[in-house]
């Protein structure tokens, strides 16, 4: 008589086989079982098995009460944000018995590149229309899943045409964008929650003179197909266990309406409708930007919706003598450094607008910006107009 002794729970069974094939099934069934209970493999979705190497040390509680805090808000969520850790991620069923799933760390893990280093967000700005070196701007974004998202949204408004537009009886002016946020927005959500994150890939944000493309790795389900997005369709989710908070946050529906929502908010703003497809093991979705754009990147007038902000044209006079960033935030009202850096005084840089006085030293505290020769031929462009 042959046994097998392997461990169940807290416990060692000792099971007794009658041959040698008996005894290599047995074997067999449970290295199997052992595997998938350690994360080495899965067969179900892979947002819901276990995370090797985690630990519930590893989620972090400050991101697990903000997304209570904001599912309440949006969703009445019925756990409120004092929850226990394990609680809610038991009531999102993103724990594999007391283990962290992938989802759980995508979500909510303090850094989740440790154990996915693809979960990221490449994001390029080409002033062409394809891809070439080098790129002007280029950043990789990190971080739980919510904040990929904003950031790389951030990234492509900070780098697309805008107009400020006063409003009568309102103190702020509102700022309208060339592209709708909320359409650039469902684009970023869906590319980071239907991917494939078993690919070695990555999300990819490219905004050309032309159009907005996002690429991420994986195929749409067998049930859907390019043609069918465009029209009423059901909700197919890839990794279901994370596109149910994206829902409870209100950064996704589960109707299966984001890409009809998408093709409606651009139609409403007079553009060309989106497009999708399929290339090289990448789902790809293209915004169009408006023609005039397109036809004259960088070369559009201010004052115009695919022209500077209004404080941008204010820096640029500001700038025909060197202007420390200081003086520059005061002059616009600003007291955020870095997104004032990014979002006004970045794009100015790169179409070659203005420039550093010491650019060998852009950390310098004796650090200015001044108008170039194009930027100065920009404003006597404006005046004349």
């Amino acid at each position: 008589m042959l046994a097998l002794i392997r461990k169940a729970g807290d416990q060692l069974v000792r099971r007794r086989f009658g041959s040698i094939p008996e005894l290599t099934t047995g074997l067999y069934a449970s290295l199997v079982e052992y595997l998938i209970s350690s994360g080495a493999i899965h067969t179900g979705p892979f947002d819901a098995a276990v995370c090797s190497g985690a630990t519930m040390t590893d989620i972090s509680r400050a991101k697990i009460t903000s997304f209570l805090e904001r599912a309440q808000a949006e969703r009445d969520y019925a756990l409120g944000p004092k929850t226990p850790v394990q609680k809610a991620l038991t009531h999102l069923n993103l724990l594999a018995g007391e283990r962290p799933t992938h989802a759980a760390i995508l979500l909510f893990g303090k850094k989740p590149q440790r154990f996915m280093i693809t979960s990221e967000v490449k994001c390029m700005h080409f002033h062409g229309l394809e891809v070439r070196k080098p790129i002007p701007s280029y950043h990789i974004y990190k971080g739980d899943l919510f904040e990929m998202v904003d950031q790389a949204a951030d990234f492509v408004m900070s780098k697309l045409a805008r107009a400020v537009i006063p409003r009568d009886g309102k103190v702020a002016s509102d700022v309208e964008y060339e592209l709708p946020w909320k359409a650039v927005r469902e684009a970023i959500v869906n590319a980071v929650t239907h991917r494939d994150y078993a690919s070695n890939g990555s999300v990819q944000v490219m905004l050309f003179a032309d159009r907005l493309e996002i690429w991420n790795p994986g195929e749409l389900p067998p049930a859907l197909s390019v043609a069918k997005l465009h029209h009423p369709h059901p909700s197919l989710p890839r990794n279901p266990l994370i596109a149910d908070p994206m829902f409870l946050t209100r950064y996704a529906e589960k109707a299966g309406s984001g890409i009809l929502d998408m093709l409606q908010q651009c139609q409403d703003a007079g553009l060309r409708e989106p497009e999708f497809r399929q290339d090289g093991g990448f789902f790809v979705q293209t915004i169009w930007r408006p023609k005039s754009v397109a036809a004259s990147p960088g070369k559009a007038q201010a004052g115009t919706k695919s022209g500077p902000s209004r404080d941008q044209v204010k820096i640029l006079r500001k700038c025909l003598e060197a202007s420390a960033i200081g003086e520059l935030m005061a002059l616009v009202s600003r007291s955020n450094r870095t997104k004032f850096r990014d979002q006004v005084v970045k794009p100015l840089q790169e179409e070659g607008l203005i420039e550093m006085t010491i650019p060998s030293k852009p950390t310098s505290r004796l650090q200015k910006y001044r108008l170039t020769a194009k930027g100065r031929a920009k404003l006597d462009t404006d005046a004349k107009g």
